[in-house]
């Protein structure tokens, strides 16, 4: 029920941390539902399932070797992978840092480099190392930080 007044009783739009919720949400009518977690390979044929019985199941992507696990396992039916570039700004946990050269190059690879198989969504980011945070300035200053960097990534 309360994602269900989180998304204005549209059922999509959310975000898991795990398969377990995911398929939860998508026995409850939602269809629209992105696993915030770097795809791990021996969970693919899982997630293979939700892209195939959702309208938009998303994955993300923080490396090259998640890229290509995705294009050599293609969904049926000429759906496609929906993939954001999940970037580290600071977590540390998961993701590409945007400084890193290879972030560039990575998502360029996902936008162009099997459009029949992958489309790149747009690019995540999580602010995770507000956990540690005691107080709203720190929590505000790791947001700042953080959409400064996205914002200095795609404008790149």
């Amino acid at each position: 029920e309360g994602a269900e007044l989180a998304t204005g009783g549209s059922r999509r739009g959310i975000v898991v941390s795990t398969l377990a919720e995911a398929r939860f949400f998508a026995a409850g009518g939602f269809d629209d539902i992105l696993y915030a977690f770097p795809v791990p390979g021996w969970r693919l044929p899982e997630c293979s399932a939700l892209a195939q019985r959702l309208q938009a199941f998303q994955l993300l992507v923080d490396s090259p070797q998640g890229l290509e696990l995705l294009r050599q396992n293609p969904l049926p039916g000429g759906k496609r992978w929906l993939v954001w570039l999940k970037l580290d700004c600071g977590n540390g946990r998961v993701g590409i840092r945007p400084t890193d050269p290879d972030a560039l190059a990575l998502a360029r690879s996902i936008a162009e480099g099997s459009p029949g198989v992958v489309t790149l969504v747009g690019v995540y980011a999580h602010c995770g190392n507000t956990y540690g945070c005691r107080d709203i300035p720190a929590i505000q200053a790791i947001a700042r930080d953080t959409t400064a960097a996205v914002l200095d990534f795609v404008t790149t």
